[in-house]
């Protein structure tokens, strides 16, 4: 066990003694997992507010896929997936966090109630973002990113991984502080599978503490990624594990993300996961004691 507690809370969100559950809300109809299944509002609704009985924390409304290769849809037709979605769970307590590249989708979210701002090119996609951010003065995620899905995967090219993002994000975090941006409102995520080989991804994972030593809260998105489906592949037929199927590795990737400082793990079955971060919060505190 590594990181005392308490994790240091972003600026606005609630303080917690564990780390952070972050439920996944796709309301899209491709995303890589789960396209489709809360593509309709009304069912995206009632699976944020079961993701919030289950356990999560944070619940993250997306409305574009990010996944590799996927087109980007229109900001209108992004809007209207995610505003009505937004205002329901935010009115019945959720705290929820907006999951877009764009500058105005994050404003009128946060308009509708949102109280955090995941951009997965943090920043880097919509030149008006910062702008968006020092106004509203939510916390905002900055993802490592290196360019857009549809090309992404030809990005993949380091000296040494862990080096090239640490040094990638502490740029953006400088380029963000220039804008206005305050520090406390900053949360890093190393991106993983965007513009990384399933190598890069363990080699973050392995060496979570660079990240977390910028002193910002950290942010873990590994759930039911492709490197974990990789991992998990049929020894025989090297057939991946269907992204459904990942979630017991989820789980694994959070508790070790947890018990290495991670301010909070992005997750599809939140269930197991809550579960598992309650129990190292749990030894932790016993380690201390004892």
């Amino acid at each position: 066990m590594s990181n005392p507690l308490p994790f240091p809370p972003p600026a606005g969100l609630p303080r917690l003694d564990r780390c952070a559950v972050m439920g996944v809300v796709n309301v899209t109809p491709d995303s890589f997992s789960d396209g489709g299944l809360w593509h309709d509002p009304a069912r995206a609704i009632a699976h944020g507010l079961a993701l919030r009985a289950k356990g999560a924390d944070l619940v993250d409304v997306g409305g574009e896929s990010t996944r590799p290769g996927a087109q980007r849809v229109t900001e209108q037709e992004e809007l209207g997936r995610v505003l009505p979605v937004v205002r329901e769970l935010a009115d019945a307590g959720v705290v929820v966090s907006i999951d877009t590249m764009r500058a105005s989708v994050a404003e009128q979210a946060v308009a509708a109630g949102a109280r955090l701002v995941n951009d997965v090119s943090g920043g880097l996609a919509d030149p008006a973002m910062a702008s968006v951010i020092a106004d509203t003065g939510v916390p905002f995620v900055v993802m490592h990113w290196r360019g857009q899905s549809a090309d992404m995967d030809s990005q993949a090219v380091y000296g040494d991984v862990v080096t090239d993002v640490v040094a990638e994000l502490t740029a953006r975090m400088r380029a963000l502080l220039e804008a206005g941006v305050k520090e406390e409102q900053l949360i890093l995520d190393p991106g993983l599978g965007f513009a990384k080989t399933a190598e890069h991804n363990w080699a973050l994972l392995g060496r979570l503490a660079a990240l977390t030593e910028l002193g910002r809260p950290v942010l873990v998105a590994a759930s039911r990624k492709r490197f974990l489906g990789t991992l998990l592949a049929n020894p025989e037929t090297r057939e991946l594990r269907p992204a459904r199927q990942r979630d017991d590795a989820t789980a694994a990737v959070s508790v070790l993300s947890a018990q290495a400082g991670a301010w909070a793990v992005r997750v599809h079955d939140v269930a197991g996961t809550a579960d598992a971060v309650r129990v190292v919060a749990a030894w932790q505190r016993a380690a201390r004691l004892g």
